[in-house]
């Protein structure tokens, strides 16, 4: 698992290849919205999840996606996760239903991958 901020880009050469290593054509991540940072390269969302709330996050503003190095546009990232599923929040699939929240996470992802 990686974590990546501000101070620590990550390459999207490396996103290639942590697709690669882990299931081929995809790489895991949460997105913290408030500290925009985000956890990479886990098995599960929830393991990203864990690491981002020890570090200090609220669940509130942990969002889990995938990033499919392979492709561009909006198919890059996949709003897809059970750690999305918050009914009692207002979001009621594994996707983010919020297209605001949508577009912090897409701007946070493209401020943190270095292309």
């Amino acid at each position: 698992m990686k974590i990546i901020d501000r101070d620590n880009k990550i390459a999207f050469a490396e996103l290639e290849l942590m697709a690669e290593s882990m299931f081929g054509d995809l790489i895991k991540a949460v997105v913290d919205t408030e500290n925009e940072i985000m956890a990479l390269n886990a098995e599960l969302h929830a393991d990203e999840e864990k690491e981002l709330l020890v570090m200090g996050s609220r669940q509130e503003n942990l969002w889990g996606i995938n990033l499919y190095p392979e492709e561009t546009g909006d198919d890059f990232i996949e709003f897809d996760s059970m750690i999305n599923l918050r009914p009692s929040w207002g979001n009621k699939s594994r996707g983010v239903d919020d297209k605001q929240t949508q577009a912090k996470i897409v701007n946070i992802v493209n401020s943190l991958v270095e292309r």
